[in-house]
């Protein structure tokens, strides 16, 4: 028998101040993302800002449905619309944003397995890591360096290969 720990390394900032520039940048624009979001019944709203090697800034927003699993995530939507818009364009970086209207989030949200597992397929398609800056409405914010860290031993396309 043998037993591992599998662990990983964030960094984290206590204001918008200490991040570069361009990172502040991506985080304003989920925030922006986020005060749009459609989320009438969780009233949990969430923003995505995707950062692509062309310079280029993608939002999405959590989009709810009275029928519970036929919304989307704001990572995806933003993901995916990356994809769409700009196909031959890696994904740099992506900032969460989130909050509630019935309470303040003073800690970092997150992607949920969905959105880890789908930014995860960006990154295994890309051969590069996805840096992931997470933020709630106040207070610290969380780096990491690539979803790979907290998503390990994720699914991929190496599972569907023959042998």
């Amino acid at each position: 028998m043998e037993k591992r720990n599998i662990g990983f390394e964030l960094t984290i900032y206590n204001s918008e101040n200490e991040l570069s520039q361009e990172e502040a940048k991506l985080l304003e624009k989920a925030v922006s993302a986020r005060k749009k979001a459609y989320s009438p019944y969780s009233n949990f709203q969430v923003g995505a800002a995707v950062l692509l090697e062309n310079g280029k800034i993608v939002i999405g927003n959590n989009q709810e449905n009275a029928s519970y699993p036929s919304g989307l995530c704001a990572e995806r939507v933003a993901v995916f619309q990356a994809g769409a818009l700009f196909p031959t364009q890696r994904i740099i970086a992506i900032a969460i944003s989130a909050t509630s209207k019935n309470y303040v989030v003073n800690t970092p949200a997150g992607p949920c397995g969905n959105c880890r597992q789908s930014i995860a397929e960006y990154e295994q398609k890309q051969k590069t890591p996805i840096i992931i800056l997470m933020r709630g409405e106040k207070g610290k914010i969380y780096k990491s360096n690539s979803i790979g860290e907290l998503l390990p031993l994720a699914f991929n396309n190496s599972f569907l290969e023959d042998s």
